[in-house]
């Protein structure tokens, strides 16, 4: 390994282990992560069809109401200025 006079490895020595120790612990968390992936519980089609259709209901009744407190807002504001 190539050092300089101070003892310490030199900056291309250096990102030479770094690069040599990257691979290694690149392929470990692939492995990893791929055992982890196999642990994972994969909802089935109809699951994730219920769950969607949850979604959709959620969102229609949530614009639903906000667009009806923004018209509420919107015409008591011009309702206010008006007054004026």
């Amino acid at each position: 390994m190539a050092t300089e006079r101070s003892g310490k490895p030199s900056r291309g020595a250096t990102r030479a282990n770094e690069l040599v120790s990257f691979v290694p612990r690149s392929v470990g968390f692939v492995k990893e992560a791929w055992q982890e992936l196999k642990r994972v519980h994969w909802p089935t089609r109809k699951e994730t069809q219920s769950a969607s259709v949850v979604v959709v209901v959620v969102v229609v009744v949530v614009a639903v109401f906000l667009g009806v407190v923004d018209f509420a807002l919107s015409y008591a504001m011009r309702y206010i200025m008006s007054q004026g």
